[in-house]
């Protein structure tokens, strides 16, 4: 196996692993904290959101490793790669970075930040569900977009591997 291979080969599995886990919370965790009080919803994303800020080993590995692997895949195709298989993984790379990590960085990552500064048990329950709407409907759209675009990443870097 070619360097270029494994490279691709690995960045999909760590693109894999990233469309994973935000499916997973799109469709297990969210829905089921949202089953449990507001008050106890903002506690249970408060405390796993704190587990994956505090720098989770094989969390940040995976998601920062998919990253990392993807534009170093990508940079070592620009030299082996010409065509629609250089245009195929060009493309992968810019929609995940655009598409995964950038509305990470600026949109779920503020907003989780807002949430970790807020006092839970000072806020009332009548301000608790304004936040938790304005919350959830503007972290979960942008999860979905981060589900979607993880997830067509990997398809296409399937897609590239079967035809190296």
């Amino acid at each position: 196996m070619e360097l270029l291979q494994l490279a691709v080969l690995i960045s999909a599995l760590l693109c894999s692993l990233v469309a994973g886990f935000v499916l997973c919370f799109a469709i297990i965790v969210m829905p089921g904290i949202k089953t449990l009080g507001i008050r106890d919803f903002f506690k249970s994303f408060k405390a796993m959101d704190r587990i994956i800020q505090n720098n989770q080993p094989f969390f940040m590995v995976v998601w920062l490793g998919s990253t990392l692997t993807l534009v170093t895949s990508t940079m070592l195709g620009i030299w082996r790669l010409e065509g629609p298989d250089l245009s195929l993984l060009i493309f992968a790379c810019v929609m995940y970075l655009l598409g995964v990590h950038l509305p990470t960085i600026t949109i779920n990552i503020p907003l989780n930040n807002r949430l970790q500064s807020l006092d839970l048990d000072a806020t009332m329950e009548s301000e608790l569900h304004e936040i938790a709407e304005l919350f959830e409907s503007h972290w979960l759209r942008w999860n979905t977009i981060r589900t979607v675009v993880a997830t067509l990443t990997t398809l296409m870097l399937l897609v590239l591997l079967l035809r190296l």
